[in-house]
């Protein structure tokens, strides 16, 4: 299984700007869309950084722009008829590129122009390496491989700045992603391994009022 959704992971990334994302998520399980539209999401920032140093002072704008009629498209999709699959399909991606697009904002109003800000670095940032046919995580300094396990059609929680400072604790924390030992406790602690491609989970209890 694990094999099958690596597979269509390396050729849901390459087929990704070969049509609108809209028509190209059908063609891909639920799972493989959503993790390869966070792969584009990290390439694309990239992409627009790059372009900032260049002297092109628009280029995060004009992704933000377009991050915009992305996420206007997939609701218009929910608007119309879909299958119950596809509905959650769809659900779960505008659940994470409301937070990709939220991220974009904060760095155009903070006018971010470095792809090694802070702002930019604590964010789980998904990439894929050609050579290793492989995706990676990545938060502050720590590095994940993906885990590729069949995770289903399953939605996410709202992406929050409490949210997110749990992923730069547990980002900090874990060595590697392969492995959450444990029962699941907390629905945050259920999305951590999920974005890392595992089904298991670990319990840090944390005060997030003193964290």
């Amino acid at each position: 299984m694990r094999a099958t959704v690596r597979h269509e992971m390396t050729e849901g990334v390459t087929a990704y700007e070969e049509k609108p994302r809209e028509q190209w998520l059908f063609d891909y399980p639920a799972q493989v869309a959503l993790t390869c539209t966070q792969i584009w999401w990290t390439t694309e920032v990239g992409i627009a950084f790059a372009r900032l140093e260049e002297g092109y002072e628009n280029a995060m704008k004009e992704y933000y722009k377009k991050q915009v009629i992305q996420l206007n498209t997939l609701i218009t999709m929910l608007i119309g008829q879909l299958s119950k699959g596809d509905r959650q399909k769809i659900m779960t991606i505008c659940t994470i590129d409301v937070h990709a697009r939220d991220v974009v904002a904060k760095m155009i109003a903070q006018k971010v122009d470095s792809a090694q800000a802070f702002i930019w670095l604590s964010q789980l940032r998904h990439r894929w390496a050609d050579e290793e046919k492989h995706c990676f995580a990545n938060i502050c300094d720590a590095q994940f491989l993906y885990s590729y396990e069949y995770l289903g059609n399953t939605p996410r929680l709202v992406i929050t700045p409490l949210t997110d400072r749990w992923e730069h604790l547990v980002g900090g924390l874990i060595p590697s992603p392969a492995h959450f030992p444990g029962p699941s406790r907390m629905n945050r602690e259920q999305q951590y391994p999920k974005s890392e491609g595992a089904n298991n989970s670990m319990f840090i209890g944390v005060n997030f009022q003193q964290a």
